[in-house]
């Protein structure tokens, strides 16, 4: 049976996340091909968008969320993703025993939820979201009224993880702030139904992030007990348990591998069981900390190598990069330039300066 080692894992992957070569195709449309972007923060995952859509601007993406084409809401892990208002219609019910996992072994909110009528409570929430859109806090305020003696954010993240709600704009609008609202996803989009299964879950995931195992399918979406469905598909098996598309893409594992800067829930290094394929030993140790913000990964030759942020001051942007693995001078060159462009990117209207700190 044919091996794939870890450089071959990355290039293949790289290639489908168009991190291999940016894509002329737009936002939306690599947004679908990606099943969406991890998008817990209001605005990072802009540049996921950035790193991969060929002259991608910022309004571009905003206008996506503001025309209602795309949306912001709990799917894959429970956790916030940009997709498509056609993928959140599809998607959201084959992702239900993720949410209703994380809602009712929730230490914080399980214990509140776990004896509630969930339908009552379900219809209430709808009919409180439907007279206008909620904060969190509102929202658990008004069930507070129907059921006193629960916890209020309990009741809340109840009616968020059972009754599919989007976070409306302008918050996730690019440059503007907003408190999360939510709204019921079919009264905010007026999406065609589209035919979905945990079939078709499986190859979208496959054709944007493998090869893949069933435990890196599993980990990416949430669900579990997906070996049985990855036995009535058609794919091709290699060494290792891993599992692809019979005509996806595998590049040869010395193609090069352009310098990327990624955003922090970039789904790249979230989204397998073993991230050993792109995320370094010396990333793990020394841009991870415990109580620290999670990193923005720098990949130099496919792999974390450094991890870069943003400083502003009197009208200058520094692009500060803290680098874990020596680079090169032509990566550093190039690390120079996508920096620079990204920079452009987040900040139009500041002078630009990129600077490199060696971390021991």
């Amino acid at each position: 049976m044919r091996v794939l080692d870890h450089r071959a894992l990355n290039r293949a992957t790289l290639a489908r996340q168009f991190l291999l070569c940016r894509t002329g195709l737009p936002p939306l449309e690599v947004t679908e091909h990606l099943v969406g972007l991890q998008a817990q923060t209001p605005h990072t995952w802009y540049v996921g968008l950035w790193a991969r859509v060929a002259g991608c601007r910022p309004t571009d993406v905003a206008d996506l969320l503001t025309s209602r084409q795309a949306v912001r809401m709990a799917l894959m892990r429970s956790t916030i993703h940009f997709v498509s208002a056609a993928d959140a219609v599809a998607l959201r019910p084959l992702v239900q025993p993720a949410l209703d996992r994380d809602l009712f072994r929730n230490s914080t909110h399980g214990r509140w939820t776990r004896e509630l009528d969930t339908d009552a409570v379900v219809a209430a929430g709808r009919e409180i979201l439907a007279e206008r859109p909620r904060t969190p806090a509102e929202l658990g305020e008004a069930l507070l009224e129907r059921w006193p003696d629960n916890d209020p954010a309990a009741l809340a993240y109840m009616v968020r993880n059972l009754l599919p709600v989007v976070q409306i704009p302008p918050r996730g609008v690019w440059k503007r702030s907003g408190r999360t609202m939510h709204a019921p996803l079919d009264e905010w989009v007026d999406a065609p139904a589209r035919t979905a299964s945990l079939e078709t879950l499986v190859l979208r995931y496959l054709a944007a992030y493998g090869p893949a195992t069933v435990r890196d399918i599993q980990m990416w979406c949430g669900l579990t007990k997906l070996s049985e469905i990855v036995e009535r598909l058609r794919l091709v098996e290699f060494a290792g348990g891993y599992l692809d598309l019979p005509d996806a893409p595998r590049p040869d594992p010395d193609t090069p591998a352009p310098v990327r800067f990624l955003y922090d829930f970039d789904n790249l290094l979230l989204s397998h069981k073993d991230r050993s394929r792109f995320v370094t030993d010396e990333f793990r140790t020394k841009a991870v900390t415990p109580h620290g913000p999670v990193p923005n990964p720098v990949l130099v030759d496919g792999a974390t190598a450094a991890a870069w942020t943003v400083e502003k001051n009197h009208g200058e942007a520094t692009l500060v990069v803290r680098t874990f693995l020596p680079m090169s001078a032509a990566d550093r060159d190039a690390a120079m330039a996508e920096g620079l462009d990204l920079l452009a990117f987040l900040e139009p209207d500041a002078a630009h300066c990129v600077r490199f700190d060696a971390v021991a």
